[in-house]
């Protein structure tokens, strides 16, 4: 049975992941932060058969302690700080966990774990406003703390790779959303807001640059491009994308569209703003496509569909 350790295995990413790789009969460890009580519920139906380990990406023992007790043949690296408005808030925090925090990871997997394969989850902030379509070969710009903290994370896998002749695999990935967002990203704010406009509420949606362009897929079809770089015959950099660019204008008005109701927008909110701004994001997954045979299947309105139907589905 292969035996897999995913970081950040309660968040979007981790608990669709944990049901891939549990659904393909493996034996699935996941390392959730200290915490009294952490927070499992999306784990859901795989909660029972995924081995939870205490550890931190900030300590650098107790990722060793969590590497040794797991003995995985796979290692993907999905924890961190992931919200880029509060990378601006707190950039040394980011640069830790996300960007340090990977190197932590891949330390632990070269002296304890032998021959394991490491997945490092990369972004597509790490492009900044290079023109788009962005592919690997597009140069790197971060405009913010997070997206320099995944691009020192990217160089880190790289570096390991080389220089150790570990597999380490590189995905940069581009917006992926689910129900399982964090209520601080976009799409999950608007999700939400419009469920409660339709449910006859008037919630003023404050949001910032109606303008700002994403290439948005979706989070289930995403894990599936974490699995395969790792299958792959060889360890490298793979996009992961829909190539398709939309604006939040457009999100906004589509999740009206899907719950069939109006509300009250703020634009230039001065709360979401923030100091430096990427406008235009938007993959080539060819590289995917072509090595990998991954292919997203959920497009723009359909993503959005599913979101606020989630959301009106709730209980409030």
């Amino acid at each position: 049975m292969t035996r897999a350790l995913i970081t950040g295995v309660t968040g979007q990413d981790g608990s669709y992941l944990a049901e891939l790789l549990v659904g393909k009969g493996y034996d699935v460890s996941g390392l959730v932060r200290r915490l009294s009580t952490p927070n499992l519920s999306n784990l859901g139906a795989v909660r029972g058969r995924v081995a939870v380990l205490d550890g931190d990406l900030l300590d650098q023992s107790s990722l060793d302690h969590a590497v040794r007790v797991a003995q995985p043949d796979e290692i993907y690296n999905l924890a961190a700080q992931s919200f880029v408005g509060t990378s601006w808030q707190q950039p040394v925090l980011t640069s830790e966990v996300t960007g340090l925090g990977a190197l932590r990871v891949l330390e632990a997997a070269r002296r304890f774990a032998d021959g394991a394969r490491v997945y490092q989850a990369g972004s597509s902030e790490m492009f900044g406003n290079s023109p788009a379509p962005q592919d690997e070969s597009t140069p790197f710009l971060p405009r913010s703390p997070y997206g320099v903290a995944k691009l020192a994370a990217f160089h880190f896998a790289r570096t390991y790779r080389e220089s150790y002749g570990m597999f380490v695999a590189n995905g940069i990935l581009f917006n992926h959303e689910s129900p399982r967002r964090g209520e601080e990203f976009v799409t999950r704010k608007v999700a939400a807001w419009a469920a409660r406009v339709a449910r006859g509420e008037r919630p003023v949606l404050r949001l910032g640059n109606p303008d700002a362009r994403r290439d948005w897929g979706y989070a289930p079809e995403y894990v599936e491009l974490m699995w395969r770089a790792l299958q792959h015959d060889r360890p490298d950099d793979f996009v992961g994308a829909t190539g398709e660019t939309h604006s939040v204008l457009e999100f906004v008005s589509e999740a009206m569209s899907v719950a069939g109701c109006t509300g009250p927008v703020e634009w230039g909110s001065p709360e979401v703003a923030r100091p430096a701004d990427v406008f235009d994001l938007r993959g080539d997954a060819s590289k995917a496509r072509r090595e990998l045979g991954w292919e997203p299947q959920t497009r723009f309105r359909g993503l959005v569909g599913i979101m606020v139907r989630a959301e009106i589905s709730r209980p409030y």
